[in-house]
Order: structure tokens, then C-alpha cells, then sequence
């Protein structure tokens, strides 16, 4: 069976005193009826800035909900080097991170991230024990030009190379629907999320779809059924907007 992932990305926003207050206030807004069973098959995530990683591991255990975990944004390949400004997966583990983005659209877009890099990191997290969350996807003017498929099965490719699909997530985000507004609708999503199923070895690797989830579409999005789980921006900033997309059963 296909687990569920319901993560958050917080990208670059909230401080440590910002952190401590939304999980001050999540917990109050999570479903506290659901059956063990149901827990064992979701895992909520929330992945922070590094700043945060640390305290929120000392914070996020003693709320008592065994299927929350902390996750990082990102890590190098190296396990340590001259890398001004970059993170190890040895230093993730060393603070119990379980969980890292690899891959996202804006490291893609912004800091130069390759598909070359991307495998190296991906390389990287599972030979320490971290699950990393693949991020893929094309851009409006590759989707405009039909070239949606064959974009994406390049990327996964290149960055599977290698990489046990045992132990990964994926999240399919078209670019041009993050942050944007303008969600891809869910059976879209849908059909591209089976078309890059039908790529992998490991056909029960959980694929989430990322784009302007929120809390009032979260329902028809996870209706989809090769839907896994999502990738959520800036609605997993607000503790009662992303409590609702996690309870969206």
C-alpha cells in the first residue's frame, strides 16, 4: 500500500519564536479521532529553515503525534568540504532529521541546481538514511509547448540513476503553479502523477502533487488516485490552514 505524505514546505520564512508559536497553536487543529491504523498511513511533514531544524526536534515529540516529523529543505552531496552556506546529510542525521527536499523548483530555478547535482544529492541522503522528497516538473512555457512528458521523463532519468526507489518520494510541481494561484487541476495532476508511475521499478513510491495546495482544494486533490500526498508552499505557514489539509479525511 501507498503511504500518504502531507508536507509542508516553509521555505524561507518563519524564525525560531514564529516556529515555537505554530506549533504552539497546530496541534489544537489536528483530527484527534483517527484510528492507529490510519496514522500508520500518513506521514505529516513539515520540512523548515535550518535555523529551525534543531529546536523543532526538541519541541515537535512532545506533542505526541507519532506520524509528525521535522524535515530539511535541502542537503550537499559531500558529508563535509569548503561549501559556504550548505548542509550534510551526517549533520541532519547527527539532530534525528529523517526527511529532505532534493530538487525543488526554486533551487532548480534560482541557484543553478542540476540534474546532475540533484542525483548527487539524492545519492547523498539515502546512503545516510534520509528519505528524500524529489521534486519535478515543468515550467508554462515546456507545458505550452507540449513538452510536459517528455520534460519530466528526462528529469527522471537523470536523476534516478542509481537511486533506490525504496526508499523516495516524489513530488510532481508544475512550476507554474507554485506560488502562483493557479493550481493544475487534479486530474491533470492526476494523469501526469500515472505517467511518472509508470517510469519507476518501485510502482508504490509515494508521488505527491505541489502547486497552490490549499485548504479548499486539498479534498478534490486527494480524491485523485495516484495522488500520494502534497507538497504544500505557503498554506503550511498558517497552523489552521494546514491542520485542515492535513484532516482533509
Amino acid at each position: 500500500m501507498r503511504k500518504i505524505v502531507i508536507a509542508g514546505n516553509w521555505k524561507m520564512y518563519k524564525t525560531q519564536s514564529e516556529a515555537k508559536t505554530f506549533f504552539s497553536e497546530f496541534p489544537a487543529h489536528l483530527k484527534n479521532t483517527a484510528p492507529q491504523a490510519a496514522i500508520a498511513d500518513q506521514q505529516i511533514l513539515i520540512c523548515v529553515p535550518y535555523t529551525n531544524l534543531a529546536i523543532l526536534q526538541t519541541i515537535v515529540p512532545a506533542i505526541g503525534q507519532a506520524n509528525l516529523s521535522i524535515g530539511a529543505q535541502n542537503v550537499h552531496w559531500s558529508e563535509n568540504g569548503a561549501f559556504t552556506g550548505e548542509i550534510s546529510a551526517p549533520m541532519l542525521v547527527e539532530i534525528g532529521i529523517k526527511y529532505v527536499i532534493v530538487g525543488h523548483s526554486e533551487r532548480r530555478q534560482f541557484f543553478g541546481e542540476t540534474e546532475d547535482t540533484v542525483n548527487k544529492r539524492l545519492k547523498a541522503a539515502q546512503s545516510c538514511g534520509l528519505t528524500p522528497i524529489l521534486c519535478v516538473g515543468e515550467s508554462k512555457q515546456q507545458r505550452d509547448a507540449n513538452e510536459t512528458e517528455s520534460w519530466i521523463f528526462s528529469q527522471l532519468a537523470a536523476d534516478l540513476v542509481d537511486i533506490d526507489q525504496n526508499n523516495l518520494i516524489i513530488a510532481y510541481e508544475p512550476i507554474w503553479a507554485i506560488g502562483t494561484g493557479d493550481t493544475c487541476a487534479s486530474s491533470e495532476a492526476n494523469r501526469v502523477i500515472g505517467l511518472i508511475r509508470s517510469k519507476l521499478v518501485n510502482r508504490d513510491v509515494t508521488i505527491q502533487y505541489g502547486g497552490s495546495v490549499k485548504p479548499d482544494n486539498i479534498d478534490e486533490i486527494m480524491a485523485q488516485p495516484e495522488i500520494d500526498g502534497v507538497l504544500v508552499g505557503g498554506a503550511s505557514l498558517d497552523p489552521a490552514g494546514f491542520a485542515r489539509i492535513v484532516n482533509y479525511r
